[in-house]
């Protein structure tokens, strides 16, 4: 998700956009070309082109669904409920049937192949964003339930969760207000 900025700061914001990414000595910045080095980086994006294009087509598809989740915050009062509802239409009967028919068709604990991949995180974030908001919404998918549970439970992603850990916390009133103040002065 990039957030548009009205500021420059020197050569680290390459398009004046976040995020910005500080890993193995460069700034990375474009959400995608960050998730993809990652991805690479730690064996995450599948063992030929085959699975990456799944992998990435399944990653493409959870941001369009993640974006709303995200920006939901940033809505004004009145339009976080509407946006709420607006959501679990989306999950419940455009996104959550896919990924519940292909753990079903194929059978395996992750989406492509047998290990875990970057679509693998990037659904599980969704999916427990989601529940913050609507917390029964996955009652109807009982293999995506199955799945959330053990994908949280992979020991560094458990690790991940467990409160204290370098996890973000939903965003708060303060936290929306300093966004505003930073890209909206």
């Amino acid at each position: 998700m990039a957030f548009s900025c009205r500021w420059s700061r020197g050569d680290h914001l390459l398009f004046q956009q976040v995020p910005m990414v500080e890993i193995d000595g460069m700034k990375l910045v474009q959400t995608r070309s960050i998730l993809h080095y990652i991805a690479d980086k730690h064996n995450l994006f599948g063992k030929d082109l085959k699975e990456r294009t799944l992998i990435d087509m399944y990653v493409e598809g959870t941001l369009d669904l993640l974006e709303v989740i995200i920006m939901h915050p940033f809505l004004k009062p009145d339009d976080q409920q509407k946006e709420v509802a607006n959501m679990t239409q989306k999950a419940i009967i455009r996104y959550f049937p896919v990924f519940e028919k292909v753990l079903r068709d194929h059978g395996q604990s992750f989406l492509v192949g047998n290990q875990l991949s970057l679509a693998d995180v990037i659904l599980l974030q969704t999916i427990l964003a989601l529940e913050e908001k609507i917390p029964n919404i996955l009652s109807t998918f009982p293999f995506l339930q199955e799945y959330t549970v053990k994908i949280s439970n992979i020991p560094n992603i458990k690790r991940f969760l467990e409160p204290g850990s370098k996890k973000k916390p939903p965003p708060d009133e303060i936290y929306v207000r300093t966004v505003y103040n930073i890209f909206m002065p």
